[in-house]
């Protein structure tokens, strides 16, 4: 026997048809069959036989005949009765008597019918047979559901109740780990010995409780509550209860029924997290505004990038990178970072990828060029590292500029100083030493003509001495830079250096902005070394140039001076420079002359490199040496060029 039944097989009834006589069990069979289609008949000649069927297939309903040999109907029904205490069975026999059904009811027959002369003693039987075995597996399920539930309930983790939903909820029916939950048993609930809502449910969560309850009991829906309650032994432990309304009385009062669990140990985890969470959140804090602080306060410029298409976007900066480059924060967040860079730092941040290696973890350390509100170039060198979010993807960068710029001013002092040493060991040294001895010489030999020699020596020394002193003095430094006439201070130039029979031409009646007096400078020593190296004379004359009769008029060279689009240049027809040489021309000491000092070039270089100029050389039209200052800014206002 099945205790499942389930789709067609709840449909099919198995009946098994004890009797004697064959022909009328087949009858039978072929009635019952065709009075209900769900009927399926196992016929049986004797006791034996239907035990045996009984043994080998599911049978919901035995029908037996009463007088069978061997053994009767009353018999046969103890038999089954000790395997099958519950299955259906009918004592359908054509021996009707008091003491025959009374015997039968004893033995526990399920039912009692005679036979009759008519076919319709089928459809009774049928429907006899319908009805006990439709009653059979009814209780059959209901055992089951109740078996099922009771498993439920022994193995559920709280308390399922029935309770009156009045004041102090008393209970009807309580079931489950009550004992182990409140430490109280089951029946002193049920006796209302102790009352849930009075005894249990602790005093300051009473109110609230049932104020929610009845609040959603009047939206006709289940509640759901949590609340503490106190246990026998005084301890306090959090409670979480689902119920709903199963029934009303007629006295207007409504029955509950429910479900409650111990979340104690759920409530403490809770409040472990929430505490955790908490210290979490005042780390957080504090390491933010220590962050902060440090973001802040570091001694470099700070800047925080997302990386939008692949392009940095500032997301912070500290004050100090804001204030070097002039801007308020605001105007300086959710730009590209390329926007406060030069050019060409904006290229190696894109174009070769250097952004890129910030973003892949690659160590950088490089130099920067940013670019002030007013345009001045601030230079930096470079520090970026990746900058990850919580899941440890990398969104951006960390970059940190130090300012350089004091470095490289002190560099560049440095290379002066050691160009001085050089130049103060040997250039100064050699004039002095020949001074010396010269004079040593006319003490010795009483000869005037050593002193001649010596005088030469201290002018040279002279001249190096203040070509140094130039050098030294002028650095980066500019002071008042002005709208300059640059025809007007090349003239006040030429009249001031020696420019023996040399001519001077300017094709110029531009403005330029620069420092006069530094100016002046660079102009007066690309006259003096166009008049001094671009003359015949320079090349061709001697100590007894006199002697040969050389007359000075040959010796002239023309100056040219004029402008260019972005500057102006100084050439000359002298003999000009070889291209081999013009990689050193500007080098401190460089000279082809005998009495030169080799600074004049380099004071042109370094004037130059203040203004953020460039100067060069190259071939004059006339074969000489053109010099060529480029990156001027013309004042325009006044220009009629």
């Amino acid at each position: 026997m099945t205790d499942g039944i389930a789709g067609d097989a709840a449909e099919t009834i198995r009946i098994l048809h004890v009797d004697d006589d064959p022909d009328f069990a087949e009858m039978a069979a072929i009635f019952l069959e065709r009075a209900d289609e769900r009927f399926v008949v196992e016929t049986a000649t004797n006791v034996q036989t239907g035990l045996d069927c009984l043994a080998a297939a599911d049978i919901d309903c035995v029908v037996s005949d009463y007088d069978m040999p061997g053994m009767n109907g009353i018999e046969f029904l103890e038999t089954v009765r000790e395997d099958h205490p519950r299955l259906p069975f009918i004592l359908f026999t054509g021996k009707g008597s008091e003491s025959v059904a009374s015997e039968a009811i004893s033995a526990g027959v399920t039912d009692y019918l005679q036979k009759g002369a008519n076919t319709e003693q089928y459809e009774v039987l049928a429907n006899r047979i319908s009805n006990v075995v439709d009653a059979h597996r009814s209780r059959r399920l209901l055992a089951e559901r109740t078996r099922r539930l009771e498993t439920l309930i022994s193995n559920l983790p709280g308390i399922v109740y029935r309770c009156r939903n009045e004041s102090g909820w008393p209970m009807e029916v309580v079931e489950g780990e009550i004992e182990a939950i409140t430490g109280y048993a089951a029946e002193q609930l049920e006796r209302g010995d102790v009352s849930w809502g009075d005894d249990l449910i602790h005093e300051a969560d009473r109110m609230e409780i049932w104020d929610a309850v009845q609040d959603t009991l009047d939206a006709d829906d289940a509640f759901e509550v949590t609340y503490r309650i106190v246990t026998a032994d005084g301890e306090t432990k959090w409670m979480w209860e689902r119920g709903r309304v199963v029934s009303r009385s007629d006295g207007d009062w409504e029955v509950l029924e429910g479900f409650i669990t111990d979340i104690t140990e759920r409530k403490e985890r809770e409040r472990e997290l929430e505490r955790r969470t908490e210290e979490l959140e005042e780390l957080t804090a504090e390491l933010e505004a220590q962050y902060r602080y440090l973001f802040e306060e570091a001694p470099v410029m700070a800047v925080v990038t997302r990386a939008e298409n692949r392009l940095p976007v500032i997301d912070d900066c500290n004050q100090r990178f804001a204030e070097t480059l002039e801007y308020e924060r605001e105007e300086l967040v959710d730009r590209e970072l390329g926007d406060f860079y030069t050019p060409e730092s904006e290229r190696r941040l894109i174009e070769c990828g250097g952004y890129e290696r910030a973003l892949n973890g690659e160590f950088m350390r490089e130099d920067r060029e940013l670019v002030t509100a007013d345009g001045d170039v601030v230079e930096t060198r470079l520090r970026a590292v990746p900058r990850r979010d919580a899941r440890d993807d990398i969104v951006g960068t960390l970059a940190l500029y130090l300012d350089v710029r004091r470095r490289k001013e002190l560099e560049r002092q440095k290379e002066r100083l050691e160009e001085f040493a050089s130049i103060v060991s040997h250039d100064l040294r050699n004039p002095l030493n020949v001074a010396q001895s010269r004079v040593k010489l006319a003490q010795r030999d009483d000869d005037c003509s050593h002193l001649d020699v010596a005088i030469r020596a201290h002018d040279r020394m002279e001249a190096l001495i203040e070509d140094l002193l130039t050098l030294a003095r002028g650095g980066d430094a500019l002071d008042d830079v002005e709208s300059v006439d640059l025809a007007d201070l090349v003239d006040r130039c030429w009249a001031n250096i020696e420019t023996a029979g040399a001519t001077l031409v300017v094709d110029t009646d531009r403005r330029m902005w620069a420092d006069r007096s530094r100016l002046r400078q660079l102009v007066e020593n690309l006259l003096r070394n166009s008049v001094e190296h671009g003359s015949t004379s320079s090349r061709t004359k001697s100590d007894d140039s006199a002697e040969h009769g050389m007359d000075d008029d040959e010796s002239t060279v023309t100056v040219s001076v004029g402008a260019l689009d972005d500057g102006f240049y100084v050439a000359d027809d002298g003999p000009g420079i070889p291209p081999n040489e013009r990689d050193v021309v500007f080098d401190a000491g460089y000279s082809t002359e005998r009495d030169g000092t080799g600074f004049g070039l380099r004071i042109v270089e370094q004037v130059a490199e203040a203004h953020g100029w460039t100067v060069g050389v190259t071939d004059s039209d006339a074969g000489g040496a053109r010099f060529e200052v480029r990156g001027v800014e013309f004042d325009d206002d006044d220009s009629t060029a």
